[in-house]
């Protein structure tokens, strides 16, 4: 596959996407939950799951901090805002972790992907809430997504994802140099074209997307290139819009898996992460040109959330229409 071009790539993720049935029920075709959004910041959870939910999962969600979630639900009354999480200030003396955490995780079950991270801060009762969710997680086989301050827990307790494969870290450039500080590898004394390979197999087989000019996508053995043009402007938030599209892709992949429909099964399980992995990355990529092409220099993470489907339509393609 790592041969692939960028067509037969995207016609391979085209296969995974479950095609528009009457038969199908509300949630089969993906329950999401992004985990972050603290008093500081609210804006990135709620682009994590716009962009979820305009790539077309059921059911989108976020967990957050009680201050997060009274403003994330006046920007959309599409998501479900669930007040679980605490910093540590705002932790009443009848709360522990333990009760924190038991919450957050007591809703795993109805979930089929999570994306931790953004606004989730660096607040020491936030991150170790979130530690507990990942051991949880994992047990119950659950695929997430860490981004931003979830790329924290990686770097600083690199034990809760070491040979997790149904995990995916999407670090940028100074967040990629972290996280292979924390495993020993030098990214100076690196080929640029191996830096994701290397970090992805000290990992024991995560998956990695390094985001930049172009994005490497590798889990240690196989590695792609995703480099679709995308927008000349870095607002912060471009990011979330990717990891809401990866958390769409990788329910799509649950269903892939659990056969919900008539298909070849063609694709296999680490295949199909690896083309979620890809499919996200260029999905973002179309959506931050198309924003770009329609806002300039102004463009603003917000603007990439209503072209989100429209970069679906133009990168993979709908069902029935190709």
């Amino acid at each position: 596959m790592a041969g692939a071009s960028r067509k037969e790539l995207l016609g391979k993720v085209y296969k995974m996407i479950p095609p528009m049935l009457e038969s199908f029920h509300k949630g089969q075709l993906g329950r999401v939950a992004v985990i972050g959004g603290s008093e500081d910041y609210t804006g990135a959870p709620y682009f994590s799951a716009m962009a979820s939910a305009k790539l077309g999962c059921d059911m989108s969600h976020v967990i957050c901090e009680p201050g997060a979630g009274a403003v994330i639900k006046t920007y959309s009354p599409n998501l479900m805002v669930h007040p679980y999480m605490r910093q540590s200030k705002n932790l009443a003396s009848s709360e522990s972790i333990d009760s924190v955490s038991s919450e957050v995780v007591g809703m795993l079950s109805r979930l089929h992907v999570l994306v931790i991270g953004p606004g989730l801060g660096r607040d020491k009762l936030m991150q170790d809430t979130c530690a507990k969710v990942i051991q949880e997680a994992r047990k119950q086989g659950i695929p997430f997504v860490l981004d931003a301050d979830g790329l924290y827990l990686a770097q600083t307790q690199p034990e809760l994802v070491q040979g997790y494969t149904e995990c995916i870290l999407t670090p940028n450039v100074v967040e990629f140099g972290r996280l292979a500080k924390a495993k020993g590898l030098k990214v100076d004394e690196l080929d640029p074209t191996e830096q994701c390979s290397k970090l992805a197999k000290a990992f024991g087989g995560v998956t990695i997307i390094q985001k930049g000019a172009k994005d490497y996508i590798s889990n240690g053995t196989q590695t792609l290139v995703s480099e679709g043009e995308g927008g000349l402007k870095r607002s912060g938030g471009q990011g979330d819009t990717l990891t809401g599209s990866l958390a769409t892709l990788l329910a799509y992949r649950k269903a892939y898996l659990d056969k919900i429909w008539e298909h070849d099964s063609s694709l296999d399980t680490a295949e199909t992460l690896a083309l979620a992995a890809y499919g996200g990355s260029a999905i973002t990529r179309e959506c931050s040109r198309l924003a770009f092409a329609d806002k300039g220099r102004s463009l603003q993470a917000g603007d990439l959330t209503e072209h989100v489907h429209q970069a679906f339509l133009n990168t993979v393609g709908e069902k029935g229409s190709k």
